[in-house]
């Protein structure tokens, strides 16, 4: 299940509890939001690492073209 989607459904659950005064399902829906909060944070996170992973992977590649320019006699 995607972030999105759990902070939805612990939003309605949340707001749920809130309505029929079930503090366990406040809690359960605050949870499921928290939940999915995180999980965004780590797909952005992710998406961070490999953003700068393939930035480097083209550095070393251009250091490496360059290297065997310098090496090839012409």
């Amino acid at each position: 299940m995607s972030g999105k989607t759990d902070q939805v459904k612990g939003r309605a659950k949340e707001a749920a509890g809130v309505l029929t005064g079930n503090e366990d399902l406040e809690s359960e829906g605050k949870a499921d939001r928290r939940t999915g909060e995180a999980k965004e944070n780590v797909d952005q996170a992710k998406d961070k690492v490999d953003e700068v992973i393939d930035q480097v992977k083209d550095k070393l590649d251009q250091a490496a073209d360059k290297a065997k320019d310098g090496l090839d006699p012409k």
